[in-house]
C-alpha cells in the first residue's frame, strides 16, 4: 500500500476539477503513450521469456544508453537491491562516454559472457552510438548475434542496423518519451533478464493509474496544483528516507526538469528538482529549507518496513551517555522516527510538505511509485500550461554538438 499525507491548505475541488478533465482526455486519446505502458507491459514479457534460453549462458548485462534509456532502469535497480536474487545476472551500465568508466567496466567483462544492451529511442543518440562503436572496437565480435540486442523506435537506424546483423530487437512505442520509457521494454528487457518480477512491477503501476485515473482520488491533482499555483515555491525537493532511492532520485531530477523547464515566447516556466536522502541530508541541505528563503516544498518519502531487525545495543559508552537514549531502537525504527521529526520540523516552519508512505521497498511499490511520478509530472506540465513531453532546449546542444564535431 501507498499512502500520501499533504500537509498543506487544499485548493477546492471546483478549481482543479478542468484539469483533472484535460489529463482524463490527455490519457483516453492514446497519444501519450506511457499513460498505457503497464497493460502493454504483459506482451513484452512474453517476448522477453522467449529469449531466456538464448541467453541462459550470459552472466553480466550491460544497459548501454543515456538519460531516460538509462536513469529510469538504474533506479529501479537501486530500488530492488535486497530483491536480487544471488544466482541471477550482474546488471551494469554505460550512461557516459567518460573513457575511465568505460575502460573501468569492460576490464572486468569477458565479451562470451556478456550481453550488451544498445538502447536509444531516436536510434542516433551520439553518446550511446559511439560508446557501441568502442565496444565492438575492443572485442572486435564476429556475430552480433550472441551477445548485442538492440531497444529503440521502429523505423529507426538503428533498428535496421540490427536487422542487418540478425540482432535481437525490441522497440519503444514512437508516443512514449525516452524519460517516461521505464515501464517499456527498455526497463522491462534488462530486469526481467536480471531475474526481478517485472510482472510485480507493471501490477504496481496499473494499481496507481486505476487509483488516480480511475477512482477519482484527487490527492495527487491537489499536490500537482498547489505545486504549479505556488507563489514562491519554485523548488521541489524529494526527502527520500533510504539509500536505495539514491538513483530514484537521479530520475526524478531528469523526469522533473525535463519536463517542466520550458518557454513559451517570451515567458520561462519550471520547478527545479531536488533530490535528496535521509537522514544524511538532513546535515547539508536541511539547514537551507528550514532557515534560508521559502522557496521550496518537500515530500517525504518514508519505508514503513526496511526488511531488517538489526537493533541498537544496549550498549552505554563512556562520556557518550548523551547518545543512550537511541539504545534499543532498531535502525528501521530510527530512520523513520528522523523522517518523522524532520517532517514536523519542517510544518511547523510553515513550508509546503507531504509525506508517502510505502508498506515496502519491492517491485509492486517501485512500479506504482514509478507511475505516480509520471502522472504527477503530466498533471503539473497541465497546469503550467506547457508541452510536457517535449526538449526543444537539449536538441540544441544537440545540433550544436554535431556541428563541432563535423568541423
Amino acid at each position: 500500500m501507498v499512502k500520501n499525507n499533504l500537509f498543506f491548505e487544499k485548493t477546492p475541488i471546483s478549481a482543479i476539477k478542468s484539469y483533472a478533465k484535460r489529463m482524463n482526455e490527455e490519457f483516453e486519446s492514446g497519444d501519450i503513450g506511457y499513460y498505457h505502458l503497464p497493460e502493454l507491459g504483459g506482451d513484452i514479457l512474453t517476448s522477453i521469456n522467449k529469449l531466456e534460453n538464448k541467453f541462459k549462458d550470459i552472466k553480466n548485462i550491460v544497459l548501454v544508453g543515456i538519460g531516460g534509456s538509462s536513469l529510469g532502469v538504474k533506479a529501479l535497480k537501486c530500488l530492488l537491491k535486497s530483491r536480487k536474487k544471488p544466482d541471477s545476472k550482474e546488471l551494469y551500465f554505460l550512461d557516459n562516454v567518460d573513457p575511465f568508466s568505460f575502460e573501468k567496466l569492460l576490464d572486468k567483462l569477458k565479451f562470451n559472457d556478456t550481453l550488451f544492451i544498445i538502447s536509444s529511442k531516436s536510434g542516433t543518440t551520439i553518446e550511446t552510438i559511439t560508446l557501441f562503436k568502442c565496444i565492438l572496437d575492443c572485442f572486435k565480435p564476429s556475430n552480433l548475434n550472441k551477445n548485442f540486442l538492440i531497444i529503440t523506435d521502429p523505423g529507426s537506424p538503428l533498428e535496421f542496423y540490427a536487422k542487418e546483423n540478425n540482432i535481437s530487437l525490441f522497440n519503444i512505442p514512437k508516443n512514449v518519451g525516452g524519460r517516461f520509457s521505464v515501464l517499456s521494454a527498455i526497463g522491462l528487457v534488462p530486469l526481467t533478464l536480471c531475474g526481478y518480477d517485472t510482472k510485480a512491477l507493471l501490477n504496481g503501476a496499473i494499481e496507481c493509474k486505476k487509483q488516480f485515473l480511475q477512482e477519482n482520488d484527487n490527492t495527487l491533482m491537489y499536490k500537482a496544483y498547489h505545486y504549479a499555483t505556488h507563489k514562491n515555491a519554485k523548488i521541489n525537493v524529494i526527502f527520500s528516507y533510504s539509500d536505495r532511492f539514491l538513483e530514484f532520485n537521479d530520475w526524478y531530477v531528469q523526469l522533473w526538469a525535463e519536463s517542466l523547464g520550458k518557454k513559451e515566447c517570451f515567458k520561462r516556466y519550471g520547478l527545479t528538482p531536488v533530490g535528496l536522502i535521509g537522514s544524511r541530508d538532513q546535515h547539508s541541505f536541511l539547514q537551507l529549507i528550514m532557515d534560508g528563503i521559502k522557496d521550496k516544498t518537500v515530500t517525504f518519502i518514508k519505508i514503513l518496513d526496511h526488511d531488517s531487525t538489526i537493533t541498537t545495543p544496549n550498549i552505554n559508552l563512556n562520556n557518550l551517555e548523551a547518545c543512550n537514549f537511541a539504545n534499543d531502537f532498531s535502525l528501521s525504527d530510527l530512520i523513520n522516527a528522523q523522517c518523522d521529526a524532520t517532517t514536523h520540523a519542517l510544518i511547523q516552519e510553515g513550508i509546503s510538505v507531504d509525506l508517502i508512505s510505502i508498506d515496502r521497498l519491492d517491485e509492486w511499490h517501485a512500479g506504482y511509485l514509478i507511475y505516480y511520478y509520471e502522472l504527477l509530472t503530466s498533471a503539473t506540465g497541465i497546469m503550467l500550461g506547457i508541452n510536457t513531453y517535449d526538449q526543444p532546449g537539449v536538441e540544441v546542444g544537440k545540433r550544436i554538438l554535431k556541428t563541432m564535431l563535423q568541423k
